[in-house]
């Protein structure tokens, strides 16, 4: 616990310094932790009804969206929500700009046909992180 206390506050401050570059390194102990700024985006509902077979096309045309971003090496991490009310997903983007993350998921058909809305921002994570 001492030490993701630790590693927070330092992020914290270490996020205001390098906020100009995407990466950089934490030195605790022996153990050498680099940061990458990536860009975080909740999906949430959009405000357009659909029909469900028109929503069956459209979660195809999002699957499909989401996997050749993946292929592109723009897209890390995506996946829905259970029991996320409003929220419906996340994505994390390995791009530069949250307006290039913004940029390539309006492509996404769901995003196009009013079903799901973006809501991005920067997030700072360990650079090489696994989920098991």
């Amino acid at each position: 616990m001492k030490k993701i206390v630790f590693l927070l506050s330092f992020i914290t401050l270490s996020v205001l310094v390098a906020s100009a570059q995407r990466e950089f390194k934490i030195n605790e102990g022996d153990t050498t932790f680099i940061m990458k700024r990536y860009v975080f985006m909740l999906l949430d509902a959009g405000p357009t009804p659909v029909d469900s077979a028109t929503e069956v096309g459209l979660q195809q045309g999002h699957l499909n969206h989401l996997n050749k971003l993946a292929e592109e090496g723009k897209l890390i991490v995506a996946g829905p929500f259970e029991g996320g009310g409003n929220h419906k997903g996340l994505l994390i983007f390995d791009v530069e700009t949250v307006e290039e993350a913004l940029k390539l998921e309006a492509d996404d058909p769901k995003v196009e046909a009013g079903r799901l809305q973006m809501n991005a921002f920067y997030w700072w994570g360990a650079k090489g992180t696994i989920l098991k």
